[in-house]
């Protein structure tokens, strides 16, 4: 019998405001729909300024059968613009929470806990911060904040804003295994790895990559990654 395989994606939609500086949300879930994934972590799903409304309005997910985790308010998809979404048989959100982070700009990760057929799992999304000295102190918050979560694997995803192939804050997180970069920035011609995926122990990656169909080399300035999933 085959092993269980979960997709799960990563995307910076750039609050729906595509290279044509047009906002279209729907085009937004066009681009998912077409990556397939059962989960995803996105970043900027809100408007700039407060209330910080969603961006990807709830009722044109849940239209298109998308549910997100409630983790903002006032009309807000996510927190600090980081939102979780799942879809598709067999997956069910058990918990969802979400974790503040350092550095000058406002910055925090979110997390979901999921049933899943690959067995239940932790989804933590950030969006780190544009100096390198703030992504390595956020880096190490999360790793501190998440090193007793042993009750089920994890999965960190989302805009870690670095251009390196193998950044510094890597060793910060022993307990993770970052899937090998893939450009995703900028979306019309995808240079640098600034979206990532890491492991935890009990967790293997048997594909990845970028998502590069159209409309997404316009939809947003960042193209989605994802990674197909298996219990290890």
């Amino acid at each position: 019998m085959t092993n269980p395989v979960l997709r799960l994606a990563s995307y910076n939609i750039q609050k729906c405001v595509g290279l044509d500086l047009r906002r279209q949300p729907r085009r937004i879930l066009q681009v998912l729909e077409q990556v397939g994934a059962q989960i995803v972590v996105l970043q900027e799903a809100d408007k700039r300024m407060p209330p910080r409304p969603a961006a990807l309005p709830h009722f044109v997910l849940n239209e298109a059968g998308w549910q997100a985790a409630n983790l903002g308010g006032a009309g807000s998809l996510g927190w600090h613009g980081n939102a979780i979404l799942w879809k598709g048989r067999g997956v069910a959100l058990i918990d969802h929470g979400h974790l503040a982070l350092p550095g000058l700009e406002p910055r925090g990760a979110v997390w979901a806990c999921f049933g899943t057929p690959i067995g239940t799992l932790r989804v933590v999304g950030a969006h780190l911060g544009l100096t390198g000295g703030a992504r390595r102190e956020q880096v190490q918050r999360l790793a501190q904040r998440t090193q007793d979560w042993l009750d089920m694997p994890m999965i960190w995803a989302g805009d870690f804003n670095d251009w390196a192939r193998q950044p510094s804050f890597c060793a910060l997180a022993p307990n993770m295994t970052f899937l090998p970069p893939k450009p995703s920035f900028p979306a019309i011609r995808p240079l640098a790895p600034l979206d990532r995926i890491a492991l935890s122990a009990g967790l293997k990656s048997v594909r990845s990559g970028v998502h590069m169909a159209q409309p997404a080399h316009i939809a947003s300035d960042h193209l989605p990654i994802w990674a197909d999933l298996q219990a290890n």
